[in-house]
């Protein structure tokens, strides 16, 4: 693909440096002229634009990965076509800039343990949220792990994510093709299938390769390595490097075992083992796992203040009352009922009211919220169900105890028709229980016919079209012997071509017959050539053999397909050049000077042999045979004897 750098894309994203090439895509450094800010802008290789297959998966990857709201995703920011200029499909995200986890494995090979766990936990968290919305990455490898300079670790391209739910199937060839052979699980190399636990086998693989500074398995092509990670089982870290421990090994062992049901279920449970391993390398160290959709427990400055308790079910309510300073029996009995006393009284009264009115409704909130969580008010989460189709994403609600109706159908230039293009709410939002989730399903691509306005004047066709959806082009002129002058003759496309909304149609109009509709043919050419040119035109003479019409009379004429401004219209007459073939004459028993007369009448050329001594000579051979067929202009040899 040839460098864009310098092409503005749909009016608003500036490609500014290519920064990465892979055998989909490109991705470049880019300007978002609207709010001025750096993003990378992936543009997919124009050859596979064509294909609605890779198209299909270009365009996943930014459903799948948009859905992801994680801090260790990369955000996928806006996808669409660029129609006003270099043709282009197009994805934009957040741009990361620093290093990939590859290149961190090779400058300095194997990592630390500390530093194995460091930078696998964010990419486990990644893939918790992913494969708790029901999306399976199918393409973990450290190229697609970003390492941003102020430390982030981001999982990048889910150019191959699909919902586990969707039952996603690939052939052994497109397994191998579109995912990194070193990193796929022996069920997508044998079986073509893949669940969240291949996502797990390739952390695994990953996990190694930090710990150890090579790959489990290689080979000289991609199909002995995906022969090893069918039928050989991956080693142990630390039969490579000792200092690993146990504990670490049988993560790996387990994450890679050849039968899935052997393996993690999904990077949820991976990453309670990694939890459990970090606090054994770090006891002294507090580990700390927060649901992302979970706000943080904050802890209350303790002030010195006695405690009032209520209890509420099993829940207990502290009630923070401050207290006022014990006074002496003998020091209240000074006490008088003075202005400054009673207004203290009041004001400690409004304290006490106010602290009460606080536990009163801590009490509310929490009879409410056990309220929702026994059932009156609790809600389910549901998967990323855009690309099934409709049976599919009924099916799949269903395991939850909810229903799945169709609120919309709409146009999808990417998703074929009868799939799900949105949800409401969309993955990872909750529904009531038995609730109901609204499904927006594709209509496929918009095609929109030329309609036929043949004969129309021109403000017919152009309201004719513009009604359609169409977008009215240029206009031109052409002669026409059949349609009236002002009107209509075609379109360009032509009409009925099936395009997109708002394509350009081009409208070609009649500008009358040409030469007042006089046709030439049968006339010979030097009055024609006259007369046409007298009218103004440009006459284009083409010479072409008739068994019918006679040499120099003209056999056909054409007008011109279009007018151009400024210029003479040419009108082309093909000119008679008389039979394509003559035959021979008989002229056997003629003397030389009447055959020569015959055969130059004929426009053949003679040619004679004589043999004998007779005095008066006549023709007794003749070559090629008498009543023979030849080319105008052909040599006739005559015998004399």
């Amino acid at each position: 693909m040839s460098d864009l750098s310098g092409e503005i894309i749909d009016g608003r994203y500036q490609l500014q440096k290519l920064i990465a090439a892979g055998g989909m895509a490109s991705i470049y450094e880019a300007l978002d002229i609207r709010l001025d800010r750096q993003v990378a802008v992936k543009i997919m290789h124009p050859h596979l634009a064509n294909d609605e297959e890779y198209v299909a998966r270009f365009i996943r990857e930014a459903k799948a990965a948009a859905s992801l709201s994680h801090p260790n995703v990369v955000a996928i920011q806006d996808q669409g076509w660029n129609e006003g200029g270099v043709p282009a499909v197009f994805l934009v995200m957040e741009l990361i800039e620093g290093f990939t986890l590859r290149e961190l494995i090779h400058e300095q090979g194997s990592l630390s343990v500390k530093d194995a766990l460091r930078y696998i936990t964010p990419v486990i968290s990644a893939l918790v949220a992913a494969h708790k919305l029901g999306i399976v990455h199918r393409d973990i490898k450290p190229e697609n792990i970003l390492i941003a300079k102020d430390g982030r670790i981001k999982v990048a391209d889910f150019g191959l994510a699909r919902a586990t739910t969707s039952g996603a199937t690939m052939t052994v060839e497109s397994s191998i093709i579109l995912g990194s052979v070193s990193y796929l699980s022996p069920e997508q190399v044998s079986r073509g299938v893949s669940d969240a636990r291949s996502d797990v086998y390739a952390l695994g693989i990953v996990l190694f390769e930090m710990l150890t500074g090579a790959r489990p398995f290689e080979g000289d092509s991609p199909i002995q390595i995906a022969y090893k990670h069918v039928n050989e089982r991956v080693p142990a870290p630390s039969t490579i490097k000792k200092e690993i421990p146990e504990s670490l090994d049988a993560i790996v062992l387990k994450a890679t075992a050849p039968n899935p049901d052997q393996r993690f279920r999904d990077a949820v449970e991976l990453e309670r083992e990694i939890q459990k391993i970090q606090r054994q390398l770090e006891p002294a160290k507090r580990q700390l796992s927060l649901e992302l959709d979970i706000p943080p427990i904050m802890n209350l400055e303790k002030k010195k203040r006695s405690r009032g308790e209520v209890r509420v079910g099993s829940k207990l309510i502290t009630q923070m009352i401050k207290t006022t300073p014990i006074e002496s029996e003998s020091a209240m009995k000074e006490k008088t009922s003075s202005t400054k006393e009673l207004k203290r009284k009041k004001k400690l009264s409004r304290r006490v009211k106010r602290n009460r009115f606080i536990a009163l409704l801590i009490v509310l909130g929490l009879i409410f919220g056990g309220w929702k969580t026994l059932g009156g008010g609790a809600k389910i989460a549901i998967p990323s169900l855009v690309g099934m189709t409709q049976k599919q994403a009924t099916a799949a609600v269903a395991k939850l105890g909810l229903s799945a109706d169709v609120t919309n159908q709409i146009f999808s230039e990417e998703t074929k028709p009868g799939l799900v293009l949105s949800t409401e709410p969309g993955g990872g939002g909750k529904v009531s229980i038995h609730g109901t989730v609204h499904l927006t399903l594709s209509k496929g691509p918009e095609r929109i016919t030329v309609p036929d306005v043949q004969g129309m004047t021109l403000d017919q066709a152009t309201k004719t079209i513009k009604d359609a959806g169409l977008t009215i082009g240029s206009t031109s002129l052409a002669y026409s012997e059949s349609i009236a002058k002002d009107s209509i003759v075609n379109t360009s496309p032509e009409i009925g071509s099936p395009l997109r909304r708002n394509t350009l149609v081009n409208l070609v109009v009649s500008n009358g017959q040409a030469l007042g509709g006089k046709s030439y043919v049968g006339l010979f050419s030097d009055q024609a050539l006259n007369e046409i040119t007298d009218a103004g035109f440009t006459v284009n003479t083409v010479y072409a053999y008739s068994d019918t019409i006679t040499v120099g009379m003209i056999i056909s004429q054409s007008l011109p397909s279009t007018i151009k401004n400024g210029s003479k219209p040419v009108v082309t007459i093909v000119v008679s050049q008389g039979p394509s073939s003559v035959i021979v004459p008989t002229l056997r028993g003629r003397t030389l000077a009447d055959a020569t007369k015959v055969l130059e009448s004929l426009g053949l050329v003679i040619k004679q042999k004589s043999i004998g001594t007779r005095k008066n000579k006549v023709v007794i051979n003749v070559s090629p045979k008498e009543k023979s067929k030849v080319k105008p202009n052909s040599t006739v040899t005559v015998t004399l004897g």
